[in-house]
């Protein structure tokens, strides 16, 4: 497996591929690798030849210094797994902050037609500039065909998808379907942070889910939205930051139910200090 740690060699072992014809996939990381993103390099091997993975803990997309230090950092496992999945197709960049930003580190003012205002942007300022520095300087450094990201953070799919449509990025960006653990929980890198109890209590909030779903066929969303703030409020664990119900092309939150419009439920929970987020399709 090769493993870059520098742009410079990954650029021109690209430039070699891309020379012969080779398609490259692209699933851009922050590392602590699991099952959801394994299913996310399984997919882009079976539509390219080759699969850039990156890994890397963006400074940038952080408005929580505590949560940047404490991310989990594991190359070395990372690495293990996907050599479990393809020790021949999948290609490693692992790059230094230096190597990404220089000495300067600070992310790029971007606007996303108001995509970046709703729910995540609410609550973490300057987030997706943060988002969308990275992918946009990922997407010129590797240079691939097709890009995977996973529907559990929807509103950073929107978001990239407006990246590049606005700057004409000549990458498709592919949409996967949530990986959930046995038990319902939306796999993240954060699930291994979880103390015992509260990773026993979390599949509630895809239970939550589910069931905000069943009632939003017979109920207007304000009484799914209050049913939903309800079953956080009896809770000894959980504590419910936001559950939204939003238009999937604007995420706007909803007023009035139209048979026109397609919606999802998006939600942020905190188990303890952990964030932890997730959002199901309702119709």
């Amino acid at each position: 497996m090769k493993i870059f740690k520098n742009k410079t060699d990954l650029i021109a072992y690209v430039e070699r591929l891309k020379s012969k014809k080779k398609t490259l996939g692209f699933v851009p990381t922050m590392g602590a690798l699991h099952q959801g993103h394994a299913s996310l390099i399984s997919k882009g091997l079976s539509e390219n030849d080759f699969v850039v993975v990156s890994v890397f803990v963006n400074p940038t997309q952080f408005d929580n210094q505590e949560d940047l230090v404490k991310y989990p950092r594991t190359l070395d496992s990372d690495v293990e797994l996907l050599t479990t999945i393809s020790e021949e197709k999948i290609i490693v960049y692992a790059p230094t902050v230096e190597d990404i930003y220089g000495d300067n580190v600070i992310a790029t003012s971007f606007s996303y037609d108001g995509l970046e205002y709703e729910m995540e942007g609410r609550f973490r300022s300057g987030h997706f500039d943060g988002v969308g520095t990275i992918v946009k300087r990922l997407f010129e450094i590797v240079r691939p065909d097709r890009a995977y990201f996973g529907e559990k953070d929807f509103q950073q799919l929107m978001i990239i998808k407006k990246l590049v449509e606005k700057h004409m990025i000549p990458v498709k960006v592919i949409g996967c379907i949530i990986y959930r653990a046995k038990d319902g929980l939306a796999m993240s890198s954060r699930n291994t942070r979880l103390k015992s109890d509260y990773r026993e209590a979390a599949p509630f909030i895809f239970k939550t889910l589910k069931t905000a779903k069943e009632k939003f066929g017979t109920k207007s969303a304000t009484k799914v939205t209050e049913w939903v703030i309800k079953q956080f409020a009896n809770h000894e664990l959980l504590e419910l930051e936001y559950f939204i119900i939003a238009d999937i092309k604007t995420l706007k939150t909803v007023k009035r139910k139209s048979n026109q419009k397609a919606y999802r439920a998006f939600i942020a929970v905190y188990a303890d200090d952990i964030r932890l987020i997730d959002n199901i399709a309702l119709n």
